[in-house]
């Protein structure tokens, strides 16, 4: 016997593969294929791939799924962390919340890792059924404009959309040494590398096999030729694009120990030993029935501090 069940508003423009991996996550996927030949699950009527798009209102037709699997224990997240994290909201909407992160804090968590943003996604539901959904990334240490999508058709426009190149993102950081050009462009290619007897993981410049990564960079501020405040935008998204390429003209980002940031000026000066790059801000035009966003993050405390000590002055 067929059961028929309508498509909700949430899962609006979600794969259909998906749409079972939410809803029945104990349904095997070889399952679902073998039905979806046999014509067993359809949209509206007519005979479905995995890879189709649901609407919300359409009517998916198939069997009772009778297959039970011990239910996700839900995260839970403490009334401090709740508070916490409402604190980092810059900007929210029915489709999006957008939150500074702070230095030191992943994203997402790791067999290293106590805590992280993703730990913490509870307490951005507000009126939502759903926790937010990560939509890109930040590296532990960097702070700044991070975007988190509110329902699964706005995760899968933003997805989209920062796997190609209709968002602007700009950064700021603080180097060592000052460029010979005040603004230009970096183009090394970039490739992930395995070095050391305890497979330490890193990226470099490799111009051969490497995979195109371009910043566009410009000089708000230099400092004797010692350090320079610098403005960064990354058009395309590779790990640890802005580190290497910094590293790559001579401009190691301060307190980048991975990627040659020196601290012996720093040190002198009351810089804090921390990496100085921050997620300052992020464009994103309306698409989708998204609206268009243009959100800045003021900078953490120990850059504040840095730019204090050497005397830069900071736009809000």
């Amino acid at each position: 016997m067929q059961q028929e069940i309508t498509v909700a508003e949430m899962d609006d423009d979600i794969r259909l593969d998906r749409w079972f991996k939410r809803h029945h996550p104990g349904f095997p996927h070889s399952m679902l294929e073998k039905n979806l030949r046999k014509g067993l699950i359809r949209i509206d009527g007519k005979k479905a791939k995995s890879s189709d798009h649901i609407r919300a209102g359409q009517m998916l037709t198939m069997p009772p799924v009778t297959i039970e699997v011990q239910p996700k224990r839900k995260r839970e997240v403490s009334p401090e962390d709740v508070k916490a994290i409402q604190s980092w909201v810059l900007y929210k909407d029915n489709n999006v919340v957008v939150i500074n992160k702070p230095f030191g804090l992943p994203v997402q968590g790791g067999s290293k890792v106590s805590q992280s943003v993703d730990d913490m996604l509870g307490g951005l539901m507000f009126d939502n059924e759903q926790r937010p959904k990560l939509v890109h990334r930040l590296d532990r240490d960097t702070s700044g404009v991070l975007v988190l999508a509110r329902t699964a058709k706005a995760a899968a426009i933003l997805s989209r959309a920062f796997s190609g190149r209709n968002i602007e993102k700009t950064y700021w950081a603080l180097v060592n040494n000052v460029p010979e050009d005040f603004s230009g462009m970096i183009d090394y290619k970039l490739m992930k590398q395995v070095v050391g007897e305890e497979s330490f993981e890193r990226v470099a410049v490799d111009d051969e096999d490497g995979k195109y990564a371009q910043t566009e960079y410009k000089v708000l501020d230099a400092l004797a030729r010692k350090f320079a405040f610098m403005e960064l935008k990354p058009l395309t998204g590779r790990t640890h694009q802005l580190r290497v390429h910094m590293q790559a003209i001579g401009c190691s980002i301060v307190g980048d120990h991975k990627y040659g940031g020196s601290m012996e000026d720093a040190k002198a000066l009351g810089i804090k030993n921390e990496l100085h790059l921050h997620a300052r801000r992020i464009q994103i035009p309306a698409m989708g029935g998204l609206k268009a966003l243009d959100v800045k993050a003021p900078l953490p405390a120990h850059m504040k501090h840095s730019f204090e000590m050497l005397g830069i002055e900071v736009k809000k």
